[in-house]
Parts: structure tokens; sequence; C-alpha cells
């Protein structure tokens, strides 16, 4: 029922913002003089903001066609190479990249947002890498008969991405994909896989929640598992391809992360509203590109959201040393060639400071000269990975790390 009172509402909202923009148009044609004068621009500013906001969103693309490299602009190819029922691989390389260049695995979060989210990431390590990037599907949209998909099928996804991509491969997991990477690691460290990652960058991942709580962690721990699976899994309804399955919808992760920043959301909303009134269409186009991404959002399978909630927020089964994998225990002991860089932002409200670092602990045989820390000050969790911080600051650390600890 969740699921479909969702739909019934965002069936109201997109018509009365499709009104809203019809609306919006006529009060800025230039053959209407009623745009000009009075409450005529005010009214149709507030107009765009509402058809904006409510309008109907799918999976956004990456459009990276070119990078900038000393002040010339270098073509970018971009191509699916791997396909499976939860996700593919996509690969990125811009035109004149050096031979023997650093290969990297960007594994995306599966929280609510496609990859696209990490597109300012990809853009600014393509400029001296080659790059493949995990693009999980949105769960509504794979059939039942595809199976499941949960912890277990999330490692080997990895594990099976960086065996395609071939050895002296480097892996960036952003935020909460840092605990499975670090678990297939530790998987492939074992089995002494010659494909197991030459480094592991983790940023703003909670590999151990205990360590300086948010409310994220809070919101985790303030509920028994059972409540979780009650309240928040909706089946998809049958119009969609995964009609039937189990999930935990993407509109409520937004919602979630719309709450914990309502004010901040509102005043962009209002700023952009007076980049409109006063006809300024670019000072409101860095608005609306951020939030036709934020607010583009798709469903996690229930059973990798709830196990996700259980051992990582929960049990904390990764710094207890209790996490298994197919029925068998992960030791992070084993991680004895592969170099981890823990990142952290100093402002991060969802991964709070200490929570990525404790990964270097885990790993005790590691010589220290492979293990790094760097903490991003005045850094929120997005700017970690995303903005001119990241850009500046942030890349060029672990662009650093890319070469210090490259196997070939």
């Amino acid at each position: 029922m969740l699921y479909h009172a969702y739909e019934m509402q965002k069936s109201l909202f997109n018509s009365a913002g499709n009104w809203a923009a019809i609306g919006a148009q006529l009060l800025n044609n230039p053959a209407l003089p009623m745009g000009y004068f009075g409450t005529g621009p005010i009214i149709a500013s507030a107009l765009q903001v509402f058809a904006h906001l409510y309008e109907e969103r799918g999976k956004p693309v990456f459009n990276i066609e070119t990078v900038e490299i000393d002040g010339k602009k270098r073509a970018v190819e971009e191509t699916v190479v791997f396909e499976k029922p939860f996700g593919g691989l996509r690969h990125f390389k811009r035109e004149g990249l050096p031979q023997g260049s650093p290969k990297v695995l960007v594994v995306a979060p599966m929280s609510g947002h496609y990859a696209t989210l990490l597109r300012g990431t990809v853009a600014r390590l393509l400029e001296n890498q080659e790059i493949w990037i995990t693009d999980w599907a949105d769960a509504k949209m794979v059939p039942v008969d595809a199976g499941h998909f949960d912890l277990d099928d999330y490692i080997d996804y990895l594990i099976e991405f960086l065996r395609f991509i071939g050895e002296d491969t480097h892996v960036l997991a952003v935020c909460q994909p840092s605990v499975p990477a670090f678990a297939a690691t530790a998987v492939m460290s074992a089995d002494k896989d010659p494909c197991r990652p030459s480094s592991l960058t983790m940023m703003g991942g909670p590999i151990d929640t205990r360590a300086s709580p948010t409310s994220v962690n809070d919101v985790a721990m303030a509920r028994p598992l059972s409540w979780f699976a009650s309240n928040v899994i909706a089946t998809v309804p049958l119009n969609y391809p995964g009609g039937g399955r189990e999930v935990y919808p993407g509109f409520l992760q937004l919602a979630g992360f719309l709450s914990m920043n309502i004010e901040s959301h509102m005043m962009s909303h209002y700023e952009m509203f007076k980049h409109l009134t006063l006809g300024d269409q670019e000072g409101a186009a860095s608005t609306k590109r951020f939030y036709d991404e934020y607010l583009s959002v798709c469903d996690m399978t229930a059973e990798f959201y709830l196990q996700t909630i259980e051992h990582v927020f929960q049990k904390h089964s990764l710094p207890k040393g209790e996490f298994v994998h197919r029925g068998k225990p992960i030791d992070p002991d084993a991680i004895r060639d592969t170099a981890l860089l823990a990142i952290e932002g100093e402002r991060d409200d969802i991964s709070g400071i200490g929570q990525t670092r404790a990964a270097l602990d885990l790993a005790e045989h590691l010589p220290d000269a492979k293990k790094k820390y760097y903490l991003a000050e005045e850094v929120g969790h997005y700017g970690i990975f995303n903005g001119s911080k990241w850009r500046t600051r942030i890349a060029p650390v672990v662009e650093d790390w890319f070469r210090a600890n490259a196997r070939g």
C-alpha cells in the first residue's frame, strides 16, 4: 500500500507541476505584458520552482563529453562494458591518456541515488586515470525472476568486476560501499587473487559507526530490524518490470536525506526563486542541475537494505570480526599488500569522523607505509567527492596514492 499511495500522490503532484510549468511559460511569454508588471515575475518564478520540484525524472546520464587538460579539451569515450541484472560497469577513457595510467574502479553507493551522483568524481579522475564505475540498477526495474540481491551478491559483483578489469586496479568506494569493498578486498586477498586491488580508497564510509555516531546511525539503532522490515519495505507495483519485488523505495531514502537538512534545501530553492525573479537564468541553473540529480532516486532490494541496516549499523559485524561472506568469516587481517586510504570530511553529518579511519586498524598486518588517513577540513559529506574542494584538495591526494601503490 505504501508504494501505491506514493504513486498516486506523485501522479497528482506531477499533474500540478505540469500546469505550473504551463503557467510559468505563459507569464514568461514576451508577447504577454502581464509577465513584466506587478506580481507577474514573482508568480512566474514561484510556478517554475514548483514545477521543477515535482517534474517527472528518470535515470540521469553522465554526459561527460570532454575534460580539460592543460587548457585543451580532450574527448571522453563512455561505454557499457559489462552488464548483470542488478548492475553493470561503465567505462570512461579520455583522449590522449598516457599509456600505463592507473586503472580505477569507482564503486558508487547503492543508497537511493544513481551512479551519476558521482559525475563530478568521475570527471575529475578522468583527467589522469582510466575509469570504470559500478552502475547499479533500480530494483523496481529488475524482474522478480532475476533473483535476489543481498550483501553477498554485492561483494560477488565487485569481485567479478575486478577480475573483468584485470590486475593492478585501484578501487575508490564512496560512502556506503566502503564496507562491501573492504570485504571484497579481504576475500580476494585471502584467496591470493591476482586481481585483488592495488589500493582501496574509502571516502566517508561507515566501516565502524560506533565512532562519532550521526543522526543516520541513531535512526538505525533506535529500532529493531523487524520495525524496518514492517514499516519501510514496500512491494513494487505491477506496472513496473520489477512488479512484486520487495524493495526499500528510493523516495523514502530521499525523504530522509531532505529532512536532515530541510532548512538548507528550502534556502536553496528560495535562492533559485530569487534568481528567476530577477531574470538570472544562469544563476538558477546550477541549483536546477543539482536537484535534477539529487531528486532522481532508485529503489534497493529489501534483502540488501535490511542486511546493511543489520550488519553495518546495528551489529557492527565488520569491526567486530563477525562479518561473513557466503557463510565464511571475512578476515581483515588477510589484507597484506592492498594499500588503504581513508578519507573523511570534517563536517560530514552522515559518516562521522573516525568511522572510515577504523578500516586502517582492522588490517593489523598491513605495513604502516600502506596506510594513510586524510581529514578534509571544512568539508561535508557531499563535498568529499564533488565540488571545488574535491577537485583541488582531495583528488590530488587520491591520485598520488594510486601512483605510489601501483603493482605494475
